[in-house]
């Protein structure tokens, strides 16, 4: 498995989305595309991408953007690779959901599939038991206090 561009901004704009501070309200494209340094073209491309997959939903017209469909804890980095970029496995005969025949001669002897297996199913054990809510919290923690936090005192 190997994540992409269009998968690392994609996780990066789920990212903004996740932090947002209430999921009452939504995150304008243009803001996503600001912070994280995202063409917003391909931004647009991602967003509904991830929109048709179930993963955000969106609100139209001038006070528009984008919000996360379900809560971030709802949803786990396995899902969101998965819709993305495809199988989690680094090769296609060991996918239990992109599962293609392999080229070897015997499959289940393979020496080279068996360790793949163990890769994939390492992969696998992590990204499905990390959610979007977690990888949040961890920007939170390795970003740590903010330089100008919004401070209202009168």
């Amino acid at each position: 498995m190997k994540i992409s561009v269009r998968g690392e901004y994609a996780l990066r704009a789920l990212i903004v989305l996740g932090l947002s501070p209430e999921r009452e309200d939504v995150v304008r494209t243009q803001e996503i595309s600001k912070r994280q340094n995202i063409p917003k073209r391909f931004l647009e491309q991602i967003l509904s991408d991830l929109k048709a997959g179930g993963i955000v939903e969106s609100k139209r017209g001038i006070l528009g953007g984008y919000r996360l469909r379900r809560t971030a804890e709802e949803v786990t980095l396995a899902e969101i690779i998965r819709h993305i970029e495809g199988p989690l496995a680094p090769i296609s005969c060991v996918s239990e959901q992109f599962y293609e025949k392999c080229t070897c001669p015997d499959e289940l002897r393979c020496g080279i599939r068996s360790v793949m297996k163990e890769v994939r199913d390492a992969i696998v054990r992590i990204l499905e038991n990390v959610t979007l809510a977690q990888l949040c919290e961890r920007v939170r923690h390795l970003q740590g206090p903010h330089e100008n936090p919004m401070d209202y005192m009168i």
